[in-house]
């Protein structure tokens, strides 16, 4: 066995088929997602939610999926086919291979890049494409309208994301996201992950997560009452599959990122208690239930509201928490809690 993993084609199974572990986490988890979602709405709002297909439910999302890859795919007349069947997959491919980076584990990842934070940012701003692809070769205006509306938000809140992830980058002195996790590694179980030294980041970069990934109480691009759905209004049957999956994968990205940059990843709570997956994987589900729970307490915001948070509050906010980081973690201030890289050093 260990003679054909060393061959061209025992490496390219061996690859394949932990590309293939990966996809098949993501879409199961994908699955208890958007059940988990419905079920915390439904609570909130003192309903059952889903209860009927499967024990609990909890099959209602495979029933779902089946139904919409049943139904005939519907392309407007107008629409540009090309680009039209070619947006959901854009969208959906881009947030899947975002994947390969994430570690579960130490050593748990498909790639363990040293620019694994350039590499999710170079994904994840390409994502957007997707989205005005399909706004625009519906062929309608409020498709279209969707899409800029999206286009607009995403990027906005990704500047805001980008620097807040800078003062950990800076803290750490990596971005590679098994060296963050490690930096986070103390005596002091969770006392000693970024989240307490970051502390006002953390709830940046989860509102900016918020919006990024058009959850709400910043779903614009979805608002039904005035965009009729938005950018993939003209969608049915598995494109529109495709895009609700995208999404779905860039949130639960969303919660893997900030348990890896704030919350030790995989590292344990409590010193003297094993690390793992589970704890990553724990922290990633919390992390959704806070999503969840945000959509069903929250009203919408107006979309002037939304960009003028982005740009007149958070983007202001996460350039002076750089500068401060820079200055504490270049004078190793506050015991270098901001300069972890000259401690490890």
């Amino acid at each position: 066995m260990a003679e054909f993993l060393n061959t061209g084609f025992g490496t390219f199974v061996l690859i394949a088929a932990q590309c293939l572990l990966v996809i098949a986490f993501v879409m199961i988890s994908l699955l208890f997602l958007v059940y988990g979602d419905r079920k915390i709405w439904a609570a909130v709002q003192m309903r059952k939610g889903p209860n009927v297909v499967g024990a609990f439910g909890l099959l209602q999302s495979v029933a779902d999926a089946l139904k919409y890859v049943v139904k005939e795919v519907v392309i407007p007349a107008g629409a540009d086919k090309t680009v039209f069947m070619l947006a959901p997959l854009v969208s959906f491919v881009l947030a899947m291979i975002a994947w390969a980076v994430i570690p579960f584990s130490d050593g748990w990842v498909l790639a363990d890049l040293n620019v694994a934070i350039l590499y999710v940012f170079a994904v994840s701003s390409l994502e957007v494409y997707g989205v005005i692809m399909g706004g625009w070769a519906s062929n309608s205006k409020y498709p279209f309208l969707g899409s800029l509306r999206s286009a607009a938000q995403m990027i906005s809140y990704e500047v805001s994301l980008g620097l807040i992830i800078i003062g950990v980058v800076l803290t750490t002195g990596s971005l590679n996201f098994s060296q963050i996790v490690a930096a986070q590694d103390g005596n002091y179980g969770l006392f000693s992950w970024y989240w307490l030294p970051h502390f006002p980041m953390v709830f940046l970069f989860f509102i900016s997560a918020l919006a990024e990934t058009n959850r709400p109480p910043f779903d614009l691009p979805e608002a039904e009452s005035e965009l009729v759905a938005g950018y993939q209004v003209e969608y049915s049957s598995t494109p529109f599959l495709l895009f609700m999956a995208g999404e779905y994968i860039a949130i639960f990205l969303m919660c893997a990122l900030t348990s890896l940059l704030f919350f030790g990843g995989w590292l344990s709570p409590i010193p003297g208690l094993p690390d793992g997956a589970l704890w990553m994987v724990g922290k990633m589900a919390f992390f959704f239930f806070l999503f969840a729970m945000v959509k069903a307490i929250t009203p919408r915001y107006r979309y002037d509201q939304l960009m003028r948070i982005g740009w007149k509050v958070f983007l202001p906010l996460s350039l002076i928490w750089v500068v401060l980081v820079a200055f504490a973690a270049h004078f190793e201030l506050f015991g270098g809690a901001y300069a972890r890289w000259a401690i490890g050093g």
